[in-house]
């Protein structure tokens, strides 16, 4: 594995002090809270930058009206869902998933979808239908979802398979899968991962797609009549090298945890 040089030659109370000076007034955790004070005792650190960073924090308090009374009582204590889920806020998240889509092939024909040639839609795939999947980690509580099967059933006919139990897909259920996309106008697989799969402290140990979804995603292209587009819901990427060499996928798209919003936003883009 390589090694950052920089920080392999650093203590603890070294980096707290760097980023104190560098002005990080308030980390995630308790680095700081640990190291701070042996970082001042050996010189790293004055005491006033530490000032600085408190003044810092609480001057952010003071204006939030933290120390004024009673929380519920001040300007923003009654700050709720109706506040969160205005159509312009929900409407910037549907814009912020769509700008977070990336096309990564396209072939003639195939997106967007021909409203007129494209009557009727097999939706494929264990994240074809999920909720708590697009939001991932660090999140907050959604005002709605819109999950892919959901945006895409708003716009043309669908029939849903997941084709696996779950993103693990320790056994494809190629057949049911099959059996819809042969008889569809054009398939959408949306494929990839989850938290279960790669999260903060949870490594993914390769970069392929987890289990059998490469057999599914074939076996599916394979037998469809018309456009077949893959869809990505990932957090890193993934190896998909043999959907860019098959011509039988016309397109596909990574659309990262997309969020509340991220079915409304992936049916607009298809």
């Amino acid at each position: 594995m390589l090694k950052n040089r920089h920080w392999e030659n650093n203590t603890l109370e070294k980096i707290a002090a760097d980023a104190l000076k560098a002005g990080l007034d308030l980390n995630c955790g308790k680095f700081l809270a640990q190291h701070t004070e042996a970082a001042i005792k050996a010189g790293l650190v004055k005491e006033s930058d530490v000032d600085r960073a408190v003044t810092n924090n609480f001057a952010t308090l003071m204006r939030l009206g933290f120390f004024d009374g009673n929380p519920s009582k001040q300007i923003y204590g009654k700050l709720g869902p109706k506040d969160v889920c205005t159509p312009a806020n929900q409407e910037l998240a549907r814009e912020a998933a769509r700008q977070g889509i990336v096309l990564l092939k396209n072939s003639a024909g195939s997106l967007p979808l021909s409203p007129t040639a494209i009557k009727s839609l097999a939706v494929i795939g264990p994240n074809a239908n999920v909720t708590k999947t697009m939001i991932a980690n660090y999140e907050g509580t959604p005002c709605k979802y819109t999950t892919p099967l959901q945006g895409l059933t708003a716009s043309v006919a669908t029939v849903y398979r997941a084709g696996c139990a779950n993103v693990k897909c320790s056994t494809a259920q190629v057949d049911e899968a099959k059996k819809v996309a042969a008889a569809a106008d054009a398939v959408v697989l949306v494929m990839g991962s989850d938290l279960s799969i790669e999260a903060e402290s949870r490594d993914r140990i390769d970069i392929t797609l987890p289990g059998q979804q490469n057999l599914l995603i074939t076996e599916v292209a394979s037998v469809s009549k018309g456009p077949v587009i893959l869809v990505i819901m990932s957090g890193g990427g993934m190896d998909i090298k043999f959907a860019k060499v098959n011509p039988k996928i016309t397109s596909f798209l990574w659309v990262g945890f997309p969020g509340e919003a991220g079915g409304a936003a992936l049916a607009r883009e298809v």
